[in-house]
């Protein structure tokens, strides 16, 4: 063994003895998603004095979290997305109407002079029945957010008081923002019952003193001796101010109680929204998003047993395939669902739906670096038959490095876009995408490298070289090199082939349409599980009958209808729940999401903007690492796979949701990967062999590298079935669009992107690429004869 092995040796023990005991230790974060909950995103906006920027939203933030607090909520997560906007999750809340009512709620208190009786009807209706009167010598501190003499409505309100007596108030003097504190007591002593106590911020305490001493002035018993206290656009309170209080004196800076005929609750509640209800600007549902906890439990325990079964399946091809080292590859992909795992529970990544899909689906793709390894060594070892297997192999190691890093780079830049373009779950996605490419070449490239180094070594695998799966060319190479077909002699012809099956999918584009989910249309879908089976047709007549006419039904899983409305709010939802309840019998929320129409109209921006920056950065990067000319053919062969996966989900009339365009971008980096692979080799070769025609350079290209498109394809297809059969409909339409970007993108990559890059090199001046520069002594013994060398030949010759 040498120093270099057991370097990797002693690192591959320690880092998977860390991941062990992490993954022992700790616990997933899993998301709504999964663990079932509610996720509301709220957009703050503008008015007429306040705008809603990073401050104002952070403010609202603090508010909303004292709303939530007193829900009783366990474990609420309040963040700010962006500027304006705040995203608020509730684990185990399935329904959402008190949540939403309580933070939707603007709650603007506002304080207003009472300019007397009002002469026409009043705006609004008496709030109540309350008497509250003001303590005889209140203290009050408040803090207004705008100017005393500011408004947002010049003329003032007309509104009922406390008995329903009309009552003009002035512009507002003072803001809710002002109440440092609000809290309900009962009064056992004075028998005034319960009341909620007001404490104003000092600062404000001037701009109260000059309302109550204006107020002063008029005698009393007078309406315009009151100070009318407001809750959105309703009288709670209008106190006369104490005859002791003279004019323009005012009160000095204290506490004010509310008192009335309240109820424990409705005190308590008052005092919740006076203190949690002065939010600096009103805010908006957008999206809102609930998922039962039997939806999640079920998408863990579906993806957890593809998991296991596309593994399996993978271990046991690329086994069959490569034997001894294919097994000890197996051991390393074993090894990388524990790092992996490890690293996104160290670094408190909330696990997602669609995250939960990337783990999965990374597993499969793991194997892809020992497989570009393995049919390197293959080569190696067919072309001098008598060299050492560890020599052979180290060479495999070195030569496909170049390959590894590029294809593993395009993936990683999918993840990033994924992160960063993507909304919600799909960001989870991303980022269980990147873990996963980073885990898959520590365990390619130290795991696996360090176990077939040792067992290179060994005299049995040495001397019994038809175990070891290198040392002898596999059968779909050594038929391809018998058969030797003359591919690209005709580039066109599969161009043609390939704009023939553009078009059908442009066809069904056009002729059946994209069906785009409610994540991009706006509107609401949700899925309810019934105890007696109801068919689709009478659950369309029962919502039409319960006035919900423009309600689409279709079934999803077992026997579950799925409903598709438009506006539609909470309290809609539950009456038609209840229509469904009258035919289904006991009736469940599976999983319920609303869009707002301007989130919807975003998000379908945003997605076309994803898919132009994947596109164009894409395109960058092949163009930096390869010629204008392979980056060119690359992006064309992406785009015939996007198009190709957009028209098939047309005319199987699938969703196009956020989850479908993770799995879109995902086809974006697993087709550039094969296409930089294919292209890797063509580059290597040509610079070989400058005055060979480039059509003799694609085929030998192309015929070396489809063993390890193939058996890559084979290690993702394993995974993305078992999703397909066992994810559930959560999974499947996920797993149907990477099934069939795999398969599209593996054509693509030698029939579309090679035949391009073969016609746009007939027209471009760029010389071929020259070959690598050696250095050292042994450059003048030839290129061939030192790039062949045993790694551990010193060069010494007798």
């Amino acid at each position: 063994m040498t120093r270099a092995t057991a370097v990797r040796a002693v690192l591959a023990v320690a880092v998977l003895l860390v991941s062990v005991y992490i993954s022992l230790t700790m616990s997933p974060r899993l998301g709504l998603d999964l663990q079932g909950g509610t996720r509301i995103v709220l957009q703050a906006r503008d008015t007429d004095t306040v705008e809603a920027d990073r401050e104002t939203t952070d403010r609202t933030l603090e508010v909303l979290r004292q709303r939530i607090d007193s829900l009783g909520v366990s474990e609420p997560t309040l963040t700010r997305s962006g500027e304006d906007r705040i995203i608020v999750e509730l684990p185990d809340v399935q329904d959402p109407r008190q949540a939403a009512e309580v933070i939707g709620r603007t709650a603007q208190l506002t304080f207003h002079a009472v300019e007397g009786p009002a002469v026409e009807e009043p705006d609004e209706k008496p709030s109540g029945s309350e008497d509250p009167t003001a303590d005889p010598s209140p203290t009050a501190d408040p803090s207004p957010t705008a100017d005393p003499g500011s408004t947002a409505d010049p003329d003032g309100l007309t509104l009922s008081d406390e008995q329903g007596r009309a009552l003009a108030l002035g512009p507002a003097r003072l803001s809710g923002a002002g109440v440092e504190d609000a809290t309900a007591g009962f009064d056992a002593q004075g028998g005034a019952g319960w009341s909620v106590s007001l404490e104003f911020r000092k600062d404000a305490g001037q701009d109260w003193k000059r309302l109550t001493g204006e107020a002063a002035c008029h005698p009393a018993g007078d309406d315009r001796r009151r100070v009318a206290i407001v809750l959105d656009e309703k009288v709670i309170s209008s106190p006369q101010v104490d005859p002791s209080v003279g004019c323009k004196a005012g009160l000095p800076s204290g506490a004010t109680q509310i008192t009335g005929s309240f109820s424990a609750d409705e005190a308590r509640d008052l005092a919740l929204l006076i203190k949690g209800g002065a939010l600096p600007v009103p805010v908006e549902i957008v999206e809102q998003r609930t998922v039962g906890p039997t939806l999640g439990a079920a998408a863990i325990d579906a993806s957890a047993r593809a998991a296991l079964i596309g593994a399996a399946a993978t271990a046991l091809f690329i086994t069959i395939v490569y034997r001894l080292f294919g097994a000890l590859a197996a051991v390393a992909l074993g090894a990388y669902g524990v790092i992996s795992y490890a690293a996104l529970v160290a670094l408190g990544v909330t696990l997602t739906l669609p995250g939960l899909a990337g783990f999965v689906l990374a597993i499969g793709m793991a194997v892809d670096a020992n497989v570009l390894v393995f049919e390197r060594a293959r080569e190696e070892c067919a072309e001098r038959p008598k060299r050492s297997l560890r020599s052979a192999l180290t060479t495999g190691f070195t030569k496909a490095w170049s390959a590894v890093a590029d294809s593993n780079a395009t993936t990683l830049i999918a993840a990033g876009l994924l992160f960063f373009l993507g909304s919600g779950p799909v960001k989870g996605f991303g980022v269980t995408l990147a873990i996963g490419v980073i885990a898959s070449m520590f365990s390619a490239l130290v795991i696996a490298r360090a176990l077939t180094e040792i067992a290179a070594s060994t005299r049995f695998v040495s001397d019994y070289r038809s175990v070891n799966g290198i040392a002898r060319p596999g059968a779909v190479r050594s038929w391809l090199v018998r058969k030797d077909p003359q591919l690209f002699r005709k580039p066109v012809r599969w161009l043609v082939v390939s704009v023939a099956l553009v078009a059908v999918a442009v066809a069904g584009i056009v002729v059946r349409g994209v069906d785009l989910g409610v994540e991009f249309t706006g509107g609401r879908l949700v899925e309810y599980s019934t105890s007696r089976p109801v068919d689709v047709e009478t659950a369309r007549d029962t919502l039409a009958a319960a006035g919900f006419g423009d309600a689409e039904v279709t079934t999803a899983g077992d026997g579950d209808l799925s409903v598709r409305t438009g506006k539609l709010d909470n309290d809609g939802e539950h009456a038609l729940r209840t229509a469904l309840a009258e035919e289904g019998g006991e009736t469940t929320k599976v999983r319920d999401e609303l869009i707002g129409p301007s989130l919807g109209d975003e998000l379908r921006r945003n997605a076309l903007i994803a898919l132009g920056v994947a596109v164009a950065v894409q395109l960058a990067y092949l163009a930096v690492r390869f010629r204008w000319t392979f980056a060119v053919a690359s992006v064309g062969g992406m785009v015939h796979d996007v198009i190709l996966v957009v028209g098939a989900f047309a005319w199987l009339g699938r969703p196009v949701d956020g989850i479908f365009l993770a799995a879109l971008l995902t086809v974006i980096g697993y087709s550039v990967n094969d296409s930089v692979v294919v292209f890797d080799r063509v580059r290597e070769l040509w610079g070989a062999n400058r005055r060979t025609p480039l059509d003799t350079i694609a085929r030998r290209a192309v015929l070396q590298t489809v063993p390890r498109t193939v058996n890559t394809g084979m290690g993702a297809l394993f995974i993305l079935a078992a999703l397909a059969v066992l994810g559930g409909d959560s999974l499947a339409d996920f797993a149907l669009a990477l099934l069939i970007g795999v398969c599209v993108g593996t054509w693509s990559s030698v029939f579309t992107a090679v035949p391009g890059a073969i016609l746009l090199e007939r027209n471009a001046k760029t010389p071929p690429p020259t070959p690598g520069k050696r250095k050292g002594k042994g450059a003048a013994r030839g290129r061939q004869g030192a790039s062949r060398r045993d790694p551990l030949d010193n060069g010494a010759r007798v």
